[in-house]
């Protein structure tokens, strides 16, 4: 991403795949809300450090650090994020002032926040988690551009190729030493990422 990109996206307004978000000093409770909709429907372009103008207002340079760690560990915890999601802001300095941007990919599962569903409408995040409608919508969205929800019914465990996911486990914790997949069994760990039914 160059900052040209960033100053188009910010041209274009908030939308269906497009968020500000101010965030000055700390993560908003609703950049959560925005990533697990994005997630939902078709992925996005979130930026912090923008208010919903587009206008940059910029990221305090002393809080940035610890934003990007704030951002990362809360992306990848199965306690708030379900699946957890792989997700890095990267940091940029336009006009004189730092923003922080990532893109958030379309998942092939649904994502859930805090237990929530959210679905993006326009340039708004909203909890669909009551309304099966809504939600059937999305299964039969992703079922139709992805097949990594197919069951497998006789496979068994020795079918798995287990140092495939140990290899995954020991690239997230390199990153992270305390990262939550660390403490998981095997069942744990495909059931956090969505992978067993």
């Amino acid at each position: 991403m160059k900052p040209e990109r960033i100053r188009e996206i910010l041209s274009q307004g908030e939308g269906i795949s497009v968020e500000f978000k101010e965030c000055t000093n700390e993560l908003s409770k609703s950049v959560w809300e925005t990533v697990c909709s994005f997630s939902n429907r078709y992925g996005g372009h979130l930026i912090l450090g923008a208010n919903d103008k587009g206008e940059i207002i910029g990221v305090n340079p002393n809080s940035i650090e610890q934003i990007k760690k704030n951002f990362s560990n809360t992306a990848n915890n199965p306690q708030k994020m379900s699946p957890s999601l792989f997700l890095n802001l990267d940091d940029f300095e336009i006009d004189g002032k730092r923003i922080l941007y990532v893109y958030v990919p379309m998942s092939s599962q649904i994502q859930n926040c805090n237990g929530k569903i959210y679905d993006r409408n326009e340039d708004g995040d909203y909890d669909i988690t009551n309304a099966s409608e809504r939600v059937g919508q999305i299964v039969l969205r992703k079922s139709s551009i992805y097949t990594e929800r197919e069951v497998f019914p006789y496979l068994k465990d020795e079918d798995l190729r287990m140092d495939v996911v140990d290899k995954a486990i020991k690239m997230a914790t390199v990153r992270k030493d305390e990262h939550p997949w660390k403490k998981l069994s095997y069942k744990e760990f495909f059931l956090a990422n969505g992978l067993y039914e």
